[in-house]
């Protein structure tokens, strides 16, 4: 694997370097490409992330930590990367880039990455100007710019308000079949079922379970409001 990842992956033989089935060592290239960057990536803009309002907190590491479970016999090459990265913010962009490549833009697996980034991003009980810049720019390189990156931004910023419209992406001036509509397919994109299929890591699969609570709930209080 090239790229800034693969650099990365010098460093480190990454959460899939073991067979959870069987508990074997597996050489990193034996891996599915996408597993390995994936997790690379998360490592890397995690760090980049708690970095991004000028210094790490153990409040952040311990975020990360809770996004991203870490077996005891991997801490020490997740440390290395996580420690490599935390330098300084500058490079994020191009692990964000190289995750595009890997999964598309707009894809569901980049918004549960843009998820766990908000659970670092609020550890300390606040999100930093550096911190909402650094979440901007990365969901702009991952293909959620305007109502997109405001839908996500909704379930992370005063969630008890969050208007359940903007959670949805749709507008008030919409009809009740097209708010459907785009909830039905909200629902159908981020299924955690479509994430098990694909072999995300369990973390992840349970950030696509409380984001899917939220698209449902949020509906639930439109089709209270509205009657239908």
């Amino acid at each position: 694997m090239g790229g800034p990842l693969g650099a990365l992956l010098g460093a480190v033989a990454g959460h899939y370097a073991v067979d959870k089935k069987s508990g074997e060592e597996a050489r990193p290239q034996n891996r599915p490409q996408r597993e390995i960057a994936f997790t690379i990536g998360v490592i890397a803009l995690g760090a980049k992330m708690a970095k991004a309002d000028g210094r790490v907190t153990r409040d952040e590491v311990d975020a990360f930590k809770q996004v991203f479970r870490i077996p005891a016999h991997e801490m020490k090459n997740v440390a290395r990367v996580f420690n490599l990265a935390k330098k300084d913010v500058a490079g994020y962009e191009s692990y964000a880039t190289q995750l595009v490549g890997l999964f598309g833009k707009g894809s569901p697996v980049l918004e549960d990455v843009m998820d766990g980034l908000y659970h670092i991003a609020k550890a300390d009980g606040v999100v930093h100007p550096g911190e909402a810049q650094f979440l901007e720019s990365v969901a702009e390189i991952f293909g959620f710019a305007g109502a997109d990156f405001a839908r996500i931004r909704e379930r992370h910023v005063e969630p008890d308000k969050e208007d359940p419209y903007v959670v949805l992406g749709v507008s008030r001036d919409m009809s009740s079949a097209q708010i459907k509509k785009a909830y039905r397919k909200l629902v159908a994109e981020n299924h955690p079922d479509k994430h098990i299929a694909a072999g995300m890591p369990e973390e992840f699969i349970a950030l696509a379970t409380e984001k899917l609570a939220h698209i449902n709930d949020a509906y639930d209080r439109i089709e209270k409001e509205r009657g239908m």
